[in-house]
């Protein structure tokens, strides 16, 4: 007798040995919801994995959310439930329908495979086809493949797409995924960024989470439109020569009943032991990354942005707390790894093991840490005993500069250390200078008003403060509003202010900041070596009293090279000496004082002759004006 659609088995019996072994990287087109055709019928495919069930049902408007109506069935010992449901397809809104083998527990559960998500607060699941869009970015992908951005300039415009900007005349509404296609893209072209990076669009039930509080990993959030309306997004920047990076949280997820939480009524995603499986400091559980089929999970969905969407880089977002077992937490309040320690064995594999996975079937994508403490080759590869990442945001000297900097000109003589500390470690992994929407929240104070002193020193010293940061070895980020100047801290529930650049400091800030990513983008001693001592040189670092320092950064042909002076105190020098490497013309292709940006014009008429006068070690130098809180470039010309 013919078995009814429902009860056919359409998962493989090696489908589930891969998700059960952990290594079904796939499992995004096997799990979920999929339009499907079986036996001459079309209807949506349902697969969910829940060991600890007794019964599982798909619900939705197809069925009156009645759970009798659409029984899941068991695959065997996997874990996996599934149904095939003829006559429906996409659109169909949908959730799990599960109840436990213990405590009677019972819940109804959104798709954690998910591909699209209702706009909150509901919070079903709708199936949709993803594999319709048809892409246009062949050029890029073929470029990005065989491109080493190791060599390259990166030069990154982090942004929050629902306070970068909205329509206030309507109702303060947010922008489209293809509103953002054409306003956010042609900013950001026009401004010399390569690459936008998007803090986390998944899925998430709360606006104030930013994102990072993640419930549909699968699904870019409805926020701003469907999911072929994101991939219209990306395929535009693409075809504008702009990388796109996301946010992805792995580290954690939230308690929302209707998320991974308890899912089977059993801790299914999360440690049992709240010592090991919840961050008390921000209410949200932690990922099992012992469990084969967590770890698959986790895997497969980096691997699904990369596939699905055509995105360029992956950002992960904590990575502190993953490596950690005791990462906030009092004595005695975290378990011991296995031999006593503090370092969180399984989640290391995993991180290494997500490493190796990305890049092996998606050559020339980034993966970025957040990794805000001192463990050893977070950017080195796996074989050479590293965690594998490509590039590590480099929080010290973020944190270093924002303290030396915020402080009045007069005292910054007493904290030179805080100025010269970076270039210590700043080969010891491949870093990304940043400064981020976390360095402008909380207290912190925006950009421009972390700067000291009056209006026009505050404009000067962040000129001052970019400047030093695109000369300095490492790729760059920057968070939006930080290149105009923004006044007011970071709001996520409303747009910037956008207004400021009616106002002639902020307009100039912002046409500096432009100046400086395409001078960065075109000259190749300031991005080429990043990641190896022979890029840089100190000239010097002694001169205490004045707060000036200076140094060269060379490219791979060393007659390619940049001489830097950083002036950080608001006292003009005139006649200022500081030692060159070789003789000619230095030309001036860079002045943070100029008039161009709201300065006071104090220069060099565009450069000068090195003179035949050793000094600061090197066999020419050149006598300058270094206006105040400023910083020059020289070039020389060949």
């Amino acid at each position: 007798m013919k078995k009814p659609l429902s009860e056919k088995q359409i998962l493989t019996d090696y489908d589930l040995h891969l998700i059960g072994e952990g290594t079904h990287f796939r499992s995004y087109e096997k799990l979920g919801a999929h339009v499907l055709e079986v036996d001459g019928r079309t209807g949506v495919h349902f697969a969910v994995w829940a060991p600890n069930a007794k019964t599982v049902s798909v619900i939705g408007d197809f069925n009156s959310w009645d759970a009798a109506r659409n029984p899941m069935r068991l695959i065997g010992s996997s874990g996996v439930w599934e149904t095939f449901v003829p006559d429906i397809g996409e659109g169909e809104v949908y959730k799990f329908d599960i109840r436990s083998r213990y405590h009677r527990h019972h819940a109804v559960k959104a798709d954690p495979y998910g591909l699209y998500f209702e706009h909150r607060p509901k919070s079903a699941s709708i199936v949709y086809n993803i594999d319709n869009y048809r892409w246009h970015d062949g050029e890029w992908m073929k470029k990005r493949r065989r491109t080493n951005w190791f060599e390259s300039p990166v030069s990154v415009y982090e942004v929050h797409l629902g306070s970068w900007m909205r329509v206030p005349d309507e109702e303060d509404r947010f922008l489209t995924y293809r509103e953002f296609a054409d306003t956010l893209i042609e900013y950001v072209k026009e401004m010399g960024y390569t690459h936008i990076e998007l803090l986390p669009v998944c899925e998430h039930p709360l606006d104030a989470s930013w994102g990072y509080q993640t419930i549909g990993y699968f699904a870019p959030t409805s926020r701003f439109g469907t999911p072929d309306d994101f991939r219209f997004f990306i395929d535009a920047c693409h075809r504008n020569n702009i990388g796109v990076i996301l946010d992805w949280a792995p580290a954690h997820f939230p308690k929302d009943g209707h998320g991974l939480a308890f899912f089977d009524g059993t801790c299914l995603y999360e440690h049992q032991d709240p010592r090991k499986g919840e961050h008390r400091e921000w209410g949200t559980l932690i990922f099992n990354y012992g469990r084969n089929e967590v770890r698959n999970f986790l895997i497969s969905n980096a691997l699904f942005w990369l596939d699905k969407y055509h995105i360029d880089g992956l950002r992960v977002d904590a990575v502190a707390s993953m490596l950690y077992l005791d990462y906030s937490r009092e004595h005695g309040a975290w378990i011991p790894n296995v031999h006593g320690g503090r370092e969180n064995l399984e989640a290391i594999e995993f991180i290494k093991s997500f490493n190796i996975a990305t890049h092996e079937y998606f050559p020339g994508i980034l993966t970025i840490a957040e990794e805000s403490t001192a463990w050893p080759l977070v950017s080195k590869p796996v074989y050479l005993g590293g965690l594998g990442f490509d590039m590590k945001w480099n929080m010290g000297w973020m944190n270093d500069m924002l303290e030396y900097i915020a402080k009045d000109p007069v005292f910054r003589k007493f904290h030179h250390g805080s100025l010269t500390f970076s270039l210590l470690y700043a080969f010891t992994e491949n870093f990304v200078l940043v400064l981020s929407h976390d360095e402008v929240v909380h207290g912190k104070y925006s950009m421009l008003n972390k700067m000291p002193g009056d209006d026009w020193q505050k404009f000067a010293n962040l000129r001052l403060f970019y400047a030093f940061m695109f000369s300095h070895p490492g790729k760059k980020l920057l968070f939006m509003g930080g290149e105009f100047g923004q006044r007011s801290e970071w709001n996520f529930d409303q747009s910037l202010d956008w207004h400021l650049l009616q106002e002639r400091p902020h307009n100039r800030l912002q046409k500096f900041c432009q100046d400086l990513n395409r001078l960065y983008a075109s000259e190749r001693s300031l991005y080429e070596v990043d990641y190896d001592h022979r890029g840089f040189e100190w000239i010097d670092f002694h001169d205490v009293e004045s707060c000036v320092i200076s140094f060269a950064r060379y490219a791979k042909d060393r007659d390619d090279h940049m001489i830097v002076v950083c002036n950080f105190t608001p006292v003009p020098r005139f006649g200022y000496r500081v030692g060159v490497p070789a003789p000619g013309f230095y030309r001036e292709v860079l002045n943070s004082d100029s008039r161009l940006y709201g300065g006071s014009d104090l220069g060099n008429a565009g450069g000068m002759q090195a003179e035949n006068l050793p000094w600061h070690g090197k066999p020419y130098s050149l006598p300058m004006v270094l206006p105040p809180l400023s910083v020059l470039y020289f070039k020389p010309v060949r």
